[in-house]
């Protein structure tokens, strides 16, 4: 091997996910600061031990993702997330709720209120790393079998009654791979079903989310209930 020195790479570092931590238990918060900040690149801006708080600290740092306890004192993750996602100072801030899903009524209200997806509290470090990177990206949190879950939770459990969504301005193709979604299928998945490419159903998404304005896939499966898709 040569001993002369390595070639010069001219691109940049990749910049850091940020991610703001809202979790009111601090022996957890702690855990996940370290997690974070020992992760490849990731890095913990900050920490809130309140809801109030967590809205405080989004406006400040600007996150890429905050991580965001359902349950703290002076204001619920529910309504921190409701006010980040609809504070344009926050605006590219992604919430990833943890949730359990014995607490079924904050299924529905958090994916109303704008969060990404939910990342259950029995996950392994290498499955919350994993969603971080996931909602960072863009890409939607709500892996297939999550999906399945939470729907199944949502039909079972007490729920708001949803309110109506127009569908009028989608194609009938649109509709039927919005149904799918809403179902939980993946991307792969509503490709077999409807015997279309992956590249094809990846572009109805796309002017789903663009037709209907909606974030991610998340918000995609609150509009299949509420445009009555889904029974």
């Amino acid at each position: 091997m040569s001993g002369g020195a390595a070639p010069h790479d001219p691109s940049p570092p990749a910049q850091s996910v940020r991610v703001l931590l809202a979790e009111d238990q601090v022996l957890i918060r702690d855990s996940l600061k370290l997690l974070i900040d020992t992760a490849p690149g990731l890095t913990a801006v900050a920490e809130a031990g309140t809801g109030a708080e967590a809205v405080l600290l989004a406006r400040r740092h600007r996150p890429d993702v905050v991580l965001m306890d359902v349950r703290m004192p002076d204001m619920d993750g529910i309504e921190a997330t409701r006010r980040i996602c609809a504070d344009p100072a926050c605006a590219g801030a992604r919430v990833l709720i943890l949730t359990t899903f014995d607490l079924d009524e904050y299924v529905y209200a958090s994916l109303r209120a704008g969060a990404s997806g939910f990342l259950l509290k029995s996950a392994t470090a290498t499955e919350l790393l994993a969603a971080v990177r996931v909602v960072a990206s863009g890409e939607a949190l709500l892996a297939p079998t999550v999906t399945r879950r939470l729907i199944s939770e949502f039909l079972h459990g007490p729920r708001p009654a949803p309110a109506t969504r127009d569908l009028n301005d989608i194609t009938q193709r649109e509709r039927e791979v919005l149904a799918l979604i809403g179902k939980g299928m993946s991307n792969s998945e509503i490709a077999e079903h409807l015997h279309l490419t992956v590249g094809t159903v990846k572009t109805h998404i796309s002017r789903l989310l663009a037709k209907l304005q909606a974030r991610d896939r998340a918000q995609l499966v609150i509009a299949a209930y509420e445009g009555g898709l889904i029974t």
